[in-house]
């Protein structure tokens, strides 16, 4: 477990690190092209790039920490036996929604290794591949808590209240 949360705090210091970046890309493009009528090419695409990574580590960081939107008043209040059983035919809707963006990401990323662009010089695979990362570590959460759906909680991430 020491090694998953280890491994969990450093997904949390890349995002912040691409949040810099992006934001650091962006804010110079800006001033490069309004007041010096000049820019970073670039930057636009890698601040997409940055954004599409951000986003879809953020979604496993989010079901990992069990803060993603749910409405969990009604079953909690009128079935309070069957909540267990719920949450565990939660996850395995989970898992077969992020099997299928695993299946689609990996098509599409193998599809576009080739695919280069010619501002950043990368592969526009690399889209795909956050798509591909974000599922598997997805799907590694879902098969956990359809086990425990308690599993894999950090005490250090669960909000206090004041």
């Amino acid at each position: 477990m020491r090694f998953l949360n280890t491994l969990w705090r450093f997904v949390d210091i890349v995002m912040a690190l691409t949040l810099v970046i992006m934001i650091a890309l962006v804010f110079t493009n800006v001033v490069l092209r309004y007041g010096f009528q000049s820019g970073l090419r670039p930057s636009v695409e890698l601040s997409r790039l940055g954004l599409v990574w951000l986003v879809m580590l953020g979604a496993a960081v989010v079901l990992r920490r069990n803060e993603h939107l749910a409405v969990a008043e009604f079953s909690e209040a009128l079935f309070p036996r069957a909540v267990p059983l719920l949450r565990r035919l939660s996850y395995a809707v989970i898992l077969f929604a992020v099997l299928m963006l695993f299946w689609g990401a990996f098509n599409q990323m193998n599809a576009n290794w080739n695919n280069i662009s010619q501002l950043t010089g990368l592969p526009s695979a690399l889209f795909y591949l956050a798509g591909v990362v974000s599922s598997v570590a997805m799907t590694v959460i879902a098969l956990v808590r359809i086990i425990n759906p308690d599993a894999l909680r950090d005490p250090r991430d669960e909000v206090q209240p004041e």
